[in-house]
């Protein structure tokens, strides 16, 4: 955990002392553009690695009852047969995170002991907080990309800000998607044993994702960073011809490059998982093994060494051993 959050709060110094050194160009016009190089190549590298990836068998999860006799009730969206099934199902995984609805825990009780579980809905709450506040807040930013602003950008930065709380006013997203954070935090490190299953890889994405949420607020509600100085750096990038960087502040430069970390971070690590449910056999795959034989294509022609063929091949030897035989040597059938 430490050592994940040392290398975070090194990267953000490194970016902020080096934009007030002249290096601005560096963090804010050569790594964006080759973070989303190697994000781009990477994702595509991943997907296609997957889509070649074959499936030998039909192993999709299941959460109720198959499709079997007509009094039995099937659970057409847990279980489904068919692949308009699996698109629903896959629908409601995406959006809702329906399987981690289904999220239990263990627990041992004193008394007995004994091994009890029961439901538990606090990480699919946190959890869904956390996504689509990620991408609220993504969504938002496009407004840094467009000129003129889209009336849905304007619209959705309304509602997000609906309570109208200081100047600027507070988005909801922002403080949600910190409160989400943390509990995705505080769970790895207070729960014992998922602490002890946890690597540096579990941690750096999460302070990642906290220095870049904290770089962001710092800007808009402390930093005062000018805002239109940072569209036209931006619009600049996107347009591939860069602004320059005076005015801009090295907290913008500190959120920048922790973006540009993430974005190189994200195919080669679990969060591409974003992409990979589509891919997962155990989703996308319809429940239909009662009605449909599958054959592993793992499987090559084989040739077999018959036990009549091995016996013509030994049946001497066999006979001096005394070993019982179907055909007698020609020797011994003329004695």
């Amino acid at each position: 955990m430490l050592i994940s959050l040392l290398a975070v709060l090194a990267i953000g110094a490194i970016a902020w002392l080096g934009s007030g050194a002249g290096w601005g160009a560096v963090f804010g016009v050569a790594l964006p553009y080759a973070a989303v190089a190697i994000f781009l190549a990477g994702l595509v590298r991943r997907v296609a690695y997957w889509g070649k990836s074959p499936v030998p068998f039909a192993i999709p999860t299941t959460g109720g009852q198959q499709k079997s006799l007509y009094f039995f009730q099937q659970a057409k969206l847990d279980n489904p047969d068919t692949r308009w099934g699996v698109v629903k199902r896959m629908l409601l995984e995406v959006l809702c995170f329906r399987s981690l609805f289904r999220n239990t825990a263990a627990d041992v009780r004193v008394d007995g002991p004994r091994v009890i579980y029961y439901s538990s809905k606090w990480l699919w709450l946190f959890a869904l907080m956390f996504h689509y506040c990620f991408l609220l807040i993504f969504i938002r930013h496009f407004r840094f990309f467009t000129n003129p602003v889209p009336p849905c950008i304007t619209w959705l930065e309304t509602l997000d800000g609906l309570m109208q709380i200081g100047s600027p006013r507070l988005y909801m997203t922002s403080m949600l998607i910190l409160l989400a954070l943390g509990f995705l935090l505080s769970r790895r490190l207070f729960n014992e044993r998922l602490r002890y299953l946890s690597l540096p890889n579990d941690y750096f994405p999460l302070w990642l994702i906290i220095g870049i949420v904290g770089t962001g607020i710092w800007m808009r509600y402390f930093g005062k960073t000018d805002i239109a100085s940072v569209k036209v750096f931006i619009m600049g990038l996107v347009h591939f011809s860069p602004a320059g960087t005076e005015g801009i502040g090295g907290v913008f430069f500190a959120h920048l490059t922790l973006v540009s970390c993430l974005l190189v971070y994200f195919p080669f690590s679990k969060l591409s998982h974003m992409l990979g449910i589509f891919f997962s056999p155990t989703r996308n795959l319809p429940s239909n093994t009662r009605a449909v034989r599958h054959v592993n294509p793992w499987n090559p022609p084989k040739s077999y060494h018959t036990y009549e063929e091995y016996e013509d091949d030994f049946r001497e030897l066999m006979h001096e051993a005394g070993l019982p035989l179907d055909k007698q040597p020609p020797k011994a059938a003329a004695e």
